[in-house]
C-alpha cells in the first residue's frame, strides 16, 4: 500500500510536469503555463474538503434513518486527484487564451481584455462545469449498488472542479490583470 501511494504520488508529479511543457508549446510562453497551473493546489484543496464534505454529511444520515456513509482517502479516492489536474486546467486555459488574444487586437487595456474574457468564456465554463457536476452528483449523493467504489473519486472531482471553477472566475483574473500589466510594462 505504501509503495503504491508513493508511485501515485510520483505519478502526479510527473502528470503536473507533462501538463506544464504541453501548455507550454501550446502557449508558446513559459510564464503563461505557471499561471493555468496555479489553478491546480486550489482544486486539489477542493477536492479534498469535497472529501471532507461527503464524509461530514454522511456521518450526519444515521440521524435521517439512512445508513452512514464514509468514504476513506483510499487508492482509487486517490486516483481523483490525478483526473483532477487534467480537468481543473480547462477553463484556465480558456480564460488566459481568450485575454491573450484580446491584446493582440489591440486597442484594450490589459483589465478591459481579462474583463472581456471572462465574460466572453463564463457561458462555456459553466456549461461544461454544471454538465459534469450532475454526471458526478448521483456517483457521490445517491448510494447504490457500485458506487462505493468509486464515490471518493467522484468527491474529489467535484469538489475540486467546483472550487477550481470559482477561483476561475474570481482569482485568476485576479491574478492574470496585474502579471499582464507587468508583462507590458517591462515589454
Amino acid at each position: 500500500l505504501e509503495a503504491t501511494r508513493r508511485a501515485l504520488g510520483g505519478n502526479f508529479v510527473v502528470a503536473v510536469l507533462l501538463c506544464y511543457l504541453l501548455l507550454v508549446v501550446i502557449f508558446t510562453h513559459w510564464g503563461y503555463p505557471l499561471v493555468i497551473l496555479v489553478t491546480v493546489p486550489l482544486g486539489i484543496a477542493g477536492g479534498i474538503v469535497g472529501l471532507w464534505l461527503l464524509n461530514a454529511v454522511g456521518s450526519l444520515l444515521p440521524i435521517l434513518g439512512l445508513a452512514a456513509i464514509r468514504q476513506p482517502f483510499d487508492m482509487i479516492t486517490m486516483l481523483g486527484f490525478l483526473i483532477l489536474l487534467g480537468t481543473v486546467v480547462n477553463n484556465p486555459i480558456l480564460v488566459v487564451d481568450e485575454s491573450l488574444q484580446r491584446l493582440k487586437e489591440g486597442g484594450v487595456s490589459v483589465t478591459e481584455a481579462v474583463t472581456a474574457a471572462v465574460d466572453s468564456r463564463l457561458r462555456p465554463i459553466m456549461m461544461t462545469t454544471i454538465t459534469t457536476v450532475c454526471g458526478l452528483a448521483p456517483l457521490v449523493l445517491i448510494p447504490g449498488a457500485g458506487t462505493e467504489l468509486y464515490r471518493g473519486v467522484g468527491a474529489v472531482v467535484l469538489g475540486g472542479l467546483v472550487s477550481a471553477t470559482a477561483l476561475t472566475l474570481t482569482f485568476l483574473p485576479a491574478l492574470l490583470v496585474p502579471l499582464l500589466e507587468w508583462q507590458q510594462r517591462r515589454a
